[in-house]
């Protein structure tokens, strides 16, 4: 017998008498997950031949023409090919031509789903989406790596980025704002990946991530009023945690008449104020030359006169360029990062703060992250796919050599129902945040026994 089997075998008999030992409820995990297979194009030829057809003989002629008339000329180099068909195949194939030259492809249709979050190409014929937190492979499929190829040059060309063997790496954005990150081959072994992540046309309200459980009202109302009040606030959490859509509903509570500068790398966040400036960073040209980092925009940002400043994430030196703003009068800004949890964000801070190539000692870091953070905001991925905020945390200091925390809201786990859903609640710890002054100076009526946990929130 291998030694998978037997590591199998024994894994099914640890798992049966577990199961005896500490019975737990049925849960949809365990159910097999819905695999849709591909299935193939059969008119994958007669595309190809009608698309370089439409090049030579009417976008060479007319250049662009709009949806009626392309259609229409759709349906003439159709019908002369007099291929038999269906009025519903027929429909369908004009759609798949109209979404090939005006959309992207064989995805198009997934990008209009709104009930899907993010777009996955692994390879031409292996598409995955998700869906309510959860993975689903989907039926669409390319033809080949060239036609992947040429929908992510479609995606990057209009933004002035480019993607080939000596730059096989970028990331851009579609134009709803939608994040787009594409690899190809040689670095991508089974050809050019594309990974697609969503926003709705209507960016999320603070009502909507209420409605979800993402939060409760009761840390709604404390978080508007920190942001009102002009704390500088970190939003932490995991790959797909939804840092980027808790970062533009918290923005949404900056009062319109403050001039706000965001910096990102592909510009994604999706602010109703007018006075915004949006900054994106630029990546080299064919010589090398020409790049424009987060650290370039960061600073540049410091002399557009802002009252606040967003970044988008931080990932390496511009954590430092981040800091000092926060430090120097910029109060009130707003940031995110990739941790796990509120104390793993301040070492990840650190360690950005050594990235920018400054010899400084751990102490001066940890003085600037304590004197520049007032809160941590830590977002979750839980296992069935929701997402919550599961610790609202206050940075008060320095304690040693230490930076210290304390937990004002936090999110209790109390185990799963029966279809697989987190059960629990986030509450408040009965710690009265140091800077509830600072909250009744900027007019909120807070009231120290919000706190109580006995009372359950505000």
């Amino acid at each position: 017998m291998s030694l998978m089997r037997r590591l199998e075998k024994h894994r099914g008999k640890t798992d049966q008498q577990e199961t005896v030992q500490t019975p737990v409820p049925s849960t949809a995990s365990s159910a097999p997950a819905t695999v849709y297979e591909p299935i193939p194009d059969p008119y994958a030829s007669l595309k190809t031949k009608l698309h370089n057809r439409l090049v030579s003989e009417v976008f060479s002629k007319k250049g662009e023409i709009d949806t009626l008339s392309l259609e229409a000329e759709i349906s003439l180099l159709l019908a002369e090919e007099a291929v038999p068909m269906t009025r519903t195949e027929k429909q369908r194939f004009i759609e798949g031509m109209m979404a090939e030259i005006q959309g992207f492809g064989p995805i198009d249709p997934l990008l209009k789903d709104p009930s899907i979050s993010e777009v996955m190409v692994n390879s031409p014929q292996l598409i995955y989406v998700e869906r309510n937190g959860k993975l689903e492979r989907s039926h669409v499929q390319f033809r080949d790596n060239d036609h992947v190829l040429r929908i992510i040059d479609k995606i990057v060309a209009p933004l002035g980025r480019r993607i080939d063997e000596s730059s096989p790496m970028v990331d851009a954005r579609l134009p709803d704002g939608s994040r787009v990150n594409a690899i190809i081959p040689p670095l991508a072994l089974k050809g050019p990946c594309i990974t697609i992540r969503k926003f709705s046309k209507d960016p999320f309200t603070i009502d909507d991530l209420v409605r979800f459980g993402t939060l409760t009202e009761e840390m709604a109302l404390f978080l508007r009023a920190c942001v009102e009040a002009r704390l500088n606030v970190v939003v932490s959490g995991g790959t797909g945690s939804g840092k980027t859509t808790t970062l533009n509903v918290l923005s949404s509570f900056i009062p319109s008449d403050e001039r706000i500068v965001t910096i990102e790398d592909a510009a994604e966040l999706q602010l109703r104020q007018d006075h915004v400036i949006t900054l994106e960073t630029r990546a080299a040209n064919l010589e090398g030359k020409g790049a424009i980092t987060m650290r370039d925009l960061v600073k540049n940002s410091l002399r557009m006169r802002p009252d606040r400043i967003v970044v988008g994430e931080v990932r390496s030196g511009e954590a430092l360029d981040m800091l000092q703003a926060m430090n120097t009068g910029h109060d009130g800004s707003i940031t995110t990062g990739h941790a796990n949890s509120p104390r793993d964000i301040l070492r990840r801070l650190e360690v950005m703060v050594l990235m920018a190539g400054m010899d400084l000692p751990v102490r001066a870091i940890r003085e600037q992250i304590a004197s520049a953070v007032d809160l941590i905001v830590q977002q979750t991925r839980l296992k069935d796919g929701s997402r919550r905020i599961t610790h609202i945390t206050e940075v008060m200091g320095m304690e040693g050599e230490q930076i210290t925390l304390q937990d004002i809201f936090l999110f209790q786990e109390k185990g799963r129902n029966e279809q697989g859903r987190v059960i629990g609640r986030q509450v408040p710890t009965g710690i009265v945040p140091s800077f509830i002054e600072k909250l009744q100076v900027a007019g909120f009526n807070i009231q120290h026994d919000w706190f109580n946990p006995r009372r359950g929130g505000l």
